[in-house]
């Protein structure tokens, strides 16, 4: 038997309810998703990030003085401690896998700066896009690119990541997916960092665990084989061969399918609306156009082949074509994934420092018992 098997076990704890929350709300059944109050179609595309991170740290909306005010705070909170980029520069002299760098770089953002939690969740915020930004230069061989106070958050991480100030429609399609994955749930990491936390331990223990948690495969490494697909398929009439094959083999189709919606993953609408008005405004369009003839066909043949189950497109399939048309290379995805997510994170972590009590739960033995050690006597080898 199985240990997840025995009577009283949950796999995965599958449908059990770990925390009360006011951030997020994942309707799996009816694909919907609710972002402290608000349809992410509602509040993604149109709120800056800014706006978002309030909303998520405060519970409210800002005001615009307060929304400027939050803005500035957040710049200022953006440089790195040396120890941090000397980290990093160790790191990418080994080149070093982008999320464990990040990972590295989260665990120590906290030198010099004694701070309260929000203090802490503040600055975990503002110092990702530059820790991820420092790390990839320095991997390629450049010399990081000087913080800048005066950008919104968007722009500063692909200003980090290039060099050059993005035009307004770049920043914005970025702006647009950081939001929408901001939080979503009592997800892997979210949950790690919630029982770190729970323990009273300190902010960036627990955002540095739940980054390790997000650098598993299972969790936030899709991305980019989503977009292989496309790649492989190459012109829009390989995509009915290419993909009747795979299926046939029986390999999964990244991308497509996910674990809590049953229905489409509203998410992928958001990210699905931003490609076509990034692509539209200047994008590789002949991208844009074969990603939607190999989605069409996938959804398609996924009906064809399983039509027991409700496979459809996931926020991973957008995702991976929206940050390709940024410029970012696969290896950054699940970095920029992070550097949405740790709004949620930050946020979940002040609600379970204030609601919340120590995360325990119990586990069920299916070990042997009633052994029995016998120890040699003295002077006798075993």
């Amino acid at each position: 038997m199985a240990l997840a098997e025995h009577e009283g076990v949950t796999d995965g704890l599958e449908g059990i309810v770990a925390a009360a929350t006011r951030l997020s709300h994942v309707d799996g059944e009816a694909g919907q998703l609710i972002l402290a109050g608000y349809a992410v179609e509602d509040l993604a595309p149109h709120a800056s990030f800014e706006e978002v991170a309030y909303l998520f740290l405060h519970g409210r909306v800002p005001a615009p003085a307060e929304r400027a005010a939050f803005a500035q705070d957040l710049a200022r909170r953006r440089a790195l401690p040396p120890a941090v980029i000397e980290v990093l520069r160790e790191a990418a002299a080994a080149q070093t896998p982008p999320m464990d760098a990040l990972r590295m770089a989260a665990a120590i953002l906290s030198l010099g700066r004694p701070g309260t939690p929000l203090d802490d969740a503040l600055t975990a915020i503002a110092s990702f896009p530059a820790a991820v930004g420092v790390y990839w230069r320095l991997r390629r061989g450049e010399t990081p690119v000087p913080i800048r106070c005066d950008l919104p958050h968007a722009a500063h991480y692909l200003h980090q990541l290039s060099g050059a100030e993005p035009p307004p429609e770049r920043a914005r399609a970025l702006e647009t997916y950081l939001n929408t994955v901001s939080d979503h749930g009592l997800n892997a990491s979210t949950f790690a960092a919630r029982v770190i936390v729970s323990t009273q331990s300190d902010l960036f223990s627990a955002i540095t665990g739940a980054v390790g948690a997000l650098k598993g495969p299972l969790h936030g490494g899709a991305p980019g084989p989503a977009l292989d697909l496309v790649f492989e398929i190459g012109a829009p009439e390989r995509a009915e061969a290419v993909i009747r094959a795979r299926l046939d083999r029986g390999e999964r189709l990244m991308g497509f399918g996910h674990r809590v919606y049953r229905v489409r993953d509203p998410r992928a609408d958001v990210l699905a609306q931003a490609a076509e008005r990034f692509y539209a405004g200047g994008g590789d369009g002949r991208l844009y156009d074969l990603a939607r003839k190999v989605e069409a066909t996938a959804l398609r043949l996924l009906r064809e082949y399983k039509p027991d189950r409700r496979l459809d497109t996931n926020v991973e399939f957008y995702t991976a074509l929206l940050l390709h048309g940024l410029g970012l290379p696969a290896e950054l995805f699940t970095p920029t994934f992070a550097a949405g997510r740790v709004v949620g994170w930050a946020a979940h972590c002040l609600e379970q420092l204030r609601d919340g009590r120590l995360i325990r739960p119990q586990s069920h033995y299916a070990g042997p018992v009633g052994l029995h050690y016998h120890r040699a006597p003295a002077g006798v080898a075993s």
